[in-house]
């Protein structure tokens, strides 16, 4: 199969789904109302709460949900073949992500930017909203230390890379200012913004060897301690100042690139080298070790469904929202745009010969033992200018498919290592937004959680509030991310993200039943919501039998069956909830149409 054909496909997909589903969820089943005023307006404070342009809010939403999972994640399941990774892409992106998203976001506008435990407290109940706000506070701790992991590889000992990255802090401050004080200079400072990250990207390069390049050239340490401090000043900053225009800017770059890859794919029309289906679906891959179901729809996350992106879109986003009707484009048009990542980062993934990709993606002993020749390889790292085999993870398999098609086009023959370092870059970008968005988004969860014993907490212009739990959050996750690794942060990550996606579905059945008393409009969120718990539990479970208890690893067996407990709790009291909601709601149906005689 070529690569055309599938990009084609994907494209033509996702616009027919936010033309139409997209739409029938926003005026039918939540109903978006234009006239409504936001929380961003009537709780603006010029920190948290500020009302933003609705290309500013998407490019924020987008940047912050847009993190390593739509690359990584299809990178690591193109193990069992191409065509799992497409079916689940585009059904779970369409019917699953983009619903959740949505539903999340015009759940937390409608609760007055509200967390996502405290809308389960007000759906569903007390217990629930215990249960949820514990399970967040998990998962984003875990979240945020995973992600970081794969950025340090990334940055330690890469000038180039951490120079360019750390520019675009004082280049957001800069555009950050121009908009809070000229609004509708947007167009204005966006080619300025855009102007100075191509010039530090350009830039980059040279530094190498200077005053300066030995100033950006980071340790692993170094680049483990800059990544908390950083977050911290992103999350008690000013949301205008920092946050929202380097995520704004970035998701420019973001676009930008991937819209540049489906380009060169389409010049370059590569095939795509992987077959659809691989001998590993059964399980005992070299990278995945369990079977294609459930875990393609675990690890496979951001590209399709991810309930990080709940914790984003009951977060910072919905304190920006200028209308109502732009939840549809910032929910469901950014996740959207998401799962379209994921394709092409699935896509460069496949274009590698099968012997090249998992010599990449396999330990090298583990490799050996499989038999399948390398085709490619050693003229791809002598192009690189380094050794690819065993860079386990996906993020250099990334690169290296990425750089493969860029050095294709006419005239970029020689610059194999040039786009391959750029598409570490790339990378490196996508994954901080989600960090420092990440950062303030538990810093709203802890103040909300942990406000319900000290009220003035939840106070968001209340300073030593904000400067302490900001304080606390980054050195809880940067205390994992010191002393962790990839092997013992990201497999709890996978089950924790996709069965707090899970309870999300769930906050958001309810809403909908309690909104409208509809079954069948519930059936929206209630149909994903079922399969994503069913998959979770069951890769949970395998995961905990089939790796954790043989290995002793009883620290991740316990903190998962403590997750997997919490769900099955929220799941329980939400079913008594819905039962409640459609038994009486034709009750109050007939109440108010006997007050309205």
């Amino acid at each position: 199969m070529n690569a055309l054909t599938l990009i084609i496909a994907t494209a033509c997909i996702l616009v027919i789904a936010y033309r139409f589903y997209g739409g029938f969820v926003a005026s039918k089943v939540l109903a978006l109302d234009p006239a409504r005023q936001t929380p961003a307006h009537e709780l603006n404070n010029g920190s948290d709460y500020v009302p933003m342009n609705k290309w500013v809010a998407f490019g924020h939403h987008f940047a912050a949900i847009a993190a390593a999972g739509p690359l990584v994640g299809p990178i690591l399941a193109a193990q069992f073949g191409y065509l799992p990774g497409v079916l689940w892409l585009l059904i779970g992106g369409v019917l699953g992500g983009a619903v959740h998203d949505m539903v999340v976001l015009f759940a937390s506008v409608r609760h007055k930017g509200s967390s996502l435990s405290d809308i389960a407290k007000e759906e569903i109940g007390p217990i629930a909203g215990f249960a949820v706000g514990l399970a967040i506070l998990f998962t984003i701790t875990i979240t945020m230390a995973g992600l970081s992991l794969v950025v340090v590889h990334a940055l330690k000992e890469n000038p180039w890379g951490t120079f360019t990255v750390g520019m675009t802090i004082p280049i957001a401050m800069i555009i950050g200012l121009i908009i809070k004080a000229r609004p509708d200079k947007l167009r204005e400072a966006t080619v300025l913004g855009m102007a100075l990250i191509i010039a530090a990207v350009a830039f980059g390069p040279y530094i190498k060897g200077t005053a300066i390049g030995h100033f950006f050239t980071l340790s692993e340490t170094g680049v483990k301690l800059a990544l908390p401090i950083y977050a911290f000043f992103a999350a008690a900053l000013p949301v205008w100042f920092l946050l929202a225009p380097r995520d704004y800017l970035s998701s420019y770059m973001k676009i930008g690139t991937i819209g540049a890859l489906a380009l060169g794919i389409i010049f370059v029309n590569p095939q795509l080298h992987m077959p659809a289906i691989t001998d590993f679906v059964n399980g005992g891959g070299p990278i995945i070790k369990g079977p294609v179901w459930p875990f393609v729809s675990i690890t496979i996350a951001c590209g399709a469904i991810s309930g990080f992106h709940a914790m984003v879109g009951s977060g910072t986003t919905p304190k920006m929202i200028d209308n109502e009707r732009d939840i549809q484009l910032v929910g469901f048009g950014g996740m959207l745009m998401e799962t379209f990542v994921g394709m092409m980062a699935l896509i460069a993934a496949c274009v590698l010969m099968p012997g090249d990709y998992f010599a990449i993606n396999a330990a090298p002993a583990v490799f050996a033992k499989l038999n399948i020749p390398v085709v490619n390889l050693p003229e791809l790292s002598q192009m690189v200018g380094m050794d690819l085999a065993g860079r386990t993870g996906g993020a250099v398999s990334l690169a290296v498919g990425m750089a493969y098609v860029f050095s294709a086009l006419p005239g970029m023959k020689g610059l194999m290592a040039y786009w391959y370092n750029f598409a570490i870059l790339f990378e490196a970008v996508f994954i901080l937004t989600a960090i420092d968005a990440g950062t303030r988004v538990a810093r709203y969860i802890v103040q909300d959680f942990f406000g319900q014993v000290f009220p003035k907490l939840k106070d968001n212009d209340w300073t030593p509030g904000v400067v302490g739990v900001s304080v606390v959050v980054c050195f809880l996750w940067g205390y994992l991310l010191y002393g962790g690794d990839i092997a013992t942060v990201w497999p709890l990550f996978g089950v924790s993200n996709q069965l707090l996606a899970s309870l999300a579905l769930a906050i958001g059945t309810s809403l909908i039943l309690r909104k409208t008393g509809k079954v069948l409009y519930g059936l929206v969120t209630a149909i994903p919501m079922v399969y994503l718990f069913a998959s979770v539990m069951t890769a949970g479970y395998w995961t905990i039998v089939n790796q954790y208890l043989p290995a002793n690893n009883m620290m991740n067996t316990v903190l998962s069956s403590i997750m997997m407990g919490l769900s099955v709790v929220v799941m329980g009291d939400a079913l008594i909830k819905w039962y409640s909601i459609i038994k009486e709601h034709p009750k109050a149906r007939a109440k108010e149409a006997a007050k309205s005689m």
